[in-house]
């Protein structure tokens, strides 16, 4: 509670006022008279040494002896607010909050797996083609089906990091095959494609032109030239699908590779092999040593849910080889194609350009 302040204009002017009284009063006894105009004089220099103090009073009322805070309305032009004061104590918790941050941000950048990716876009490729039963791959093998997953970053960066990997597209096309067009029971019980499916599909070469047009659609080769415009590579289930059929198919079907088939291919089966043998530390000598892992076998390895689909169903190994791909761009893998693929590779069944040479067969 605080008392109310007295007028001490009016108090002033009462005392003076009386004092003139007493005076007039007493003028006969100069005594009296001196003394009267000594507390005149000291009423008037109490009254402006107080009137100061009370305008200078609001600037002392921000002070910690002041027991009201100031308002928005009370805080006069010259008012600044008091800064507070720093202590040891505000110190050292300002440096462990800094060190808190610090040690956030390294524990980010521990749990961040982006690595470097040299390449835009994956397309995923694994074919069926026909077969016999006993065969291996030195048989002339025609493609029957044309199923591609095209994979696309979701988080790169400027520098060029990422490690989320998704499906954006796809492309599917039965073949039909030209040198052998009746199926074999073995091949359509492995593979789950009919006849009739491959008697009504386009030929190669027409898949080839359907399947440029797909790739200029989204922007990865040139309409005209065929050549690339963005960073792509193929990757397979091993080096298989155009290390050895797409050059086979592309000899019967007497057309040269594509510039987007050729080069490197990346082998998603050696990748996930080699990991899964030593985490990754393989010496040179030992790749001899190495257990080759299938399309299931590499998802388990992996920790991931097993095969979804028909095996041996060309559109359903890719996508199985997607999420291979996904894994492996979420651990920090740098996806990029090392097994070289030789476009004029023979075999012993080839004569001239779509001739295969039966009498060399076995069966």
């Amino acid at each position: 509670m605080q008392l109310a302040n007295p007028d001490l204009e009016g108090l002033s002017s009462f005392v003076t006022y009386l004092l003139f009284l007493v005076i007039q009063l007493l003028a006969s006894n100069w005594k009296i008279l001196l003394l009267s105009l000594f507390l005149i004089w000291y009423v008037t220099v109490f009254t402006r040494h107080a009137k100061q103090s009370k305008q200078l009073s609001p600037l002392f009322e921000g002070s910690p002896s002041h027991k009201t805070p100031l308002n928005g309305s009370d805080i006069p032009p010259i008012y600044h607010r008091p800064c507070p004061q720093m202590s040891d104590r505000s110190t050292s918790n300002s440096s462990s909050q800094l060190a808190q941050k610090e040690l956030i941000v390294k524990v980010a950048q521990k749990q961040d797996h982006r690595v470097k990716q040299p390449y835009d876009a994956f397309l995923v490729l694994d074919v069926e083609a026909t077969c016999k039963e006993g065969t291996g791959f030195d048989w002339p093998n025609e493609i029957i089906e044309w199923p591609v997953c095209l994979m696309r970053w979701k988080d790169k960066s400027d520098l060029g990091k990422a490690c989320q990997l998704e499906i954006v597209d796809e492309f599917r096309s039965f073949v039909k095959p030209t040198w052998r067009p009746q199926l074999s029971q073995f091949c359509m019980d492995l593979t789950g494609i009919t006849q009739a499916q491959v008697n009504s599909a386009p030929t190669f070469q027409k898949v080839l032109k359907m399947f440029a047009h797909f790739l200029a659609s989204h922007g990865l080769i040139d309409p005209k030239s065929g050549r690339s415009i963005q960073r792509f590579c193929w990757c397979s289930d091993g080096p298989f699908d155009i290390r050895d059929f797409v050059v086979k198919q592309c000899f019967i079907s007497k057309i040269p590779i594509p510039l987007w088939l050729k080069g490197d291919v990346l082998d998603v089966r050696k990748v996930v092999s080699v990991r899964a043998a030593g985490s990754g530390n393989i010496k040179p000598s030992a790749p001899s040593h190495i257990r080759s892992l299938n399309i299931p076998q590499q998802l388990q390895a992996l920790g991931l849910p097993a095969f979804q689909g028909r095996l041996h169903s060309g559109i359903d190994d890719t996508r199985n080889i997607a999420r291979v791909m996904t894994e492996l761009a979420r651990r920090g893998v740098r996806l990029e194609p090392k097994t070289h693929i030789n476009p004029n590779r023979r075999w012993n069944w080839m004569g001239k350009p779509g001739e295969v040479l039966e009498h060399t067969l076995l069966f």
